[in-house]
């Protein structure tokens, strides 16, 4: 029998079902640590739409029974629309709680975006049905929310909460957006979601910003109606 060259060998381990198990293993480190350290029940914490010039910041907090895994969740960032579609109703099927906020671009204007995603994440703390004792959150902690907490950096890749949490804010961000479309179809929302692709900034160079854009991120102020 022919020798498997050492380099097709471990491309094709990469590709076996035991490589998703270990990587859904790994998804759970920080919740057993959190879990090894006295939590009872694990809230994710992750936002959509930080970087977009248009449409609101989105936040989700999910509470996923403990072990629970998923083949395929990952950061939303890795999958595609229609992996986050299909992944969006089994986790709120198979969640303990699930809770969204959301902050809209006047209030992103007033308070800036770092505030306003604190703002957008309270508020989906907020919203869940049952009160968690502890919080996995990416790269961020939040000030005004008296529990335990721990900021991952990349978190949405390393938590399963933390992705489940990502999922769910992407897809309910998303589709908001898809109805800003219907309201205001000139400037594409249906395919860039209000990130500031070259599609998007054309857009805004020559029909003006509109009611949802952000009026103080840079590619959209400089279109703003001048008030001399």
């Amino acid at each position: 029998m022919a020798k498997i060259p050492r380099q097709l060998s471990f491309q094709h381990q990469l590709s076996t079902p035991e490589t998703e198990e270990a990587r859904l293993d790994r998804l759970q480190r920080f919740e057993r640590i959190a879990y090894q350290d006295g939590a009872h029940c694990i809230a994710g914490v992750d936002e959509a739409g930080r970087g977009c010039l248009a449409g609101p910041v989105v936040a989700a907090a999910v509470i996923l029974p403990p072990e629970w895994t998923l083949p395929q969740i990952n950061d939303s960032k890795q999958l595609t629309p229609s992996q986050r579609e299909t992944l969006f109703p089994l986790i709120q099927q198979r969640a303990l709680s699930v809770g969204v906020g959301m902050v809209p671009a006047e209030v992103i204007d007033q308070v800036n975006i770092l505030q306003a995603t604190y703002l957008a994440m309270e508020q989906a703390i907020a919203n869940l049905s049952i009160t968690p004792d502890y919080l996995l959150l990416d790269a961020v902690t939040l000030k005004n929310v008296p529990l335990r907490q721990r900021g991952i950096i990349k978190g949405d890749s390393l938590s399963i909460s933390i992705a489940a949490a990502s999922i769910i804010a992407k897809v309910s961000r998303d589709r908001l957006m898809l109805d800003y479309h219907q309201q205001y179809p000139h400037y594409g929302f249906a395919v860039h979601k209000g990130y500031g692709t070259k599609q998007h900034r054309q857009a805004i160079a020559q029909f003006g910003p509109c009611p949802i854009h952000r009026k103080t991120f840079r590619g959209v102020k400089e279109f703003l109606p001048s008030t001399d």
